[in-house]
């Protein structure tokens, strides 16, 4: 899982890409509507997109014109496990 891991974390390193997964925490948005929150070039957000895309963090859907975003809960949740599997074994250590 380490692959996978480290493409989350590059990702949510950001503050910027945090925002974006705060934005899309509770609904979908078309990207103008996620940029709308930035001062950004749409270069630039694309590229945002594409590393939360990449590590598996958002989900993607184009109707007609218009890319809608949305949260993609699955990697979260593995990273949680992982993180809550790590919290075990250092407790675990330390006895």
């Amino acid at each position: 899982m380490a692959g996978p891991l480290n493409e989350v974390f590059k990702a949510i390193a950001d503050p910027t890409r945090r925002e974006i997964l705060r934005l899309l925490r509770h609904e979908e948005l078309s990207a103008g509507e996620v940029a709308g929150h930035f001062d950004m070039s749409k270069p630039t957000m694309s590229h945002h997109f594409a590393v939360l895309k990449g590590a598996g963090l958002i989900t993607s859907r184009r109707e007609g014109q218009t890319i809608w975003y949305s949260l993609d809960t699955t990697v979260l949740e593995d990273v949680l496990a992982w993180s809550m599997e790590m919290a075990r074994g250092a407790r675990g250590g330390k006895r």
